[in-house]
């Protein structure tokens, strides 16, 4: 089984080219840019030797994203997920759902009661809406960025227990 493991400052060459490859999904980054996001996430995972890699921010970081503030501006704590990627050889192991299910472990374990993020609805990723409908998420919005050039679908997933 692949190991999770905290992202070090060695695996930032091997992030940037895997977050590079799927910039469509992702946006693209610099190795400045992704040291800085790397300081302040509340969450930071890969699997095995980057096979794999989640990245997520509480309401405190100093991010600047337009999705991020969507959320920072409707709910007092959250945790969101800026980045989740699989290498293209890695994909169907379960990479994605030991990250995510690691990562609600972590965030529950913090006092969080829900994880929230966002999947493109143009240009669609129907891989990205399947899998985070599997995992419990729930559309909460939706809105236009960089100009109308993308619309995306803002998605929750509570991590309370239903009574």
């Amino acid at each position: 089984m692949t190991e999770l493991a905290r992202v070090s400052a060695g695996d930032e060459a091997a992030l940037l080219a895997l977050n590079n490859a799927h910039a469509v999904e992702l946006s693209w980054l610099d190795a400045p840019r992704l040291n800085h996001l790397l300081g302040q996430a509340f969450y930071a995972r890969r699997a095995g030797n980057v096979a794999a890699f989640l990245m997520a921010f509480d309401q405190d970081a100093d991010y600047d994203s337009p999705n991020y503030l969507w959320f920072r501006a409707r709910y007092p704590r959250f945790v969101y997920v800026d980045r989740i990627v699989v290498a293209p050889a890695m994909r169907k192991r379960g990479l994605a759902n030991r990250l995510y299910e690691d990562l609600f472990r972590h965030a529950a374990a913090a006092g969080h009661d829900r994880v929230v993020c966002e999947v493109n609805s143009d240009p669609p990723n129907r891989a990205s809406d399947a899998f985070h409908a599997a995992l419990g998420f729930a559309e909460v919005g939706h809105a236009e960025i960089h100009g109308g050039a993308k619309t995306v679908r803002y998605l929750a997933r509570s991590l309370v227990p239903a009574r």
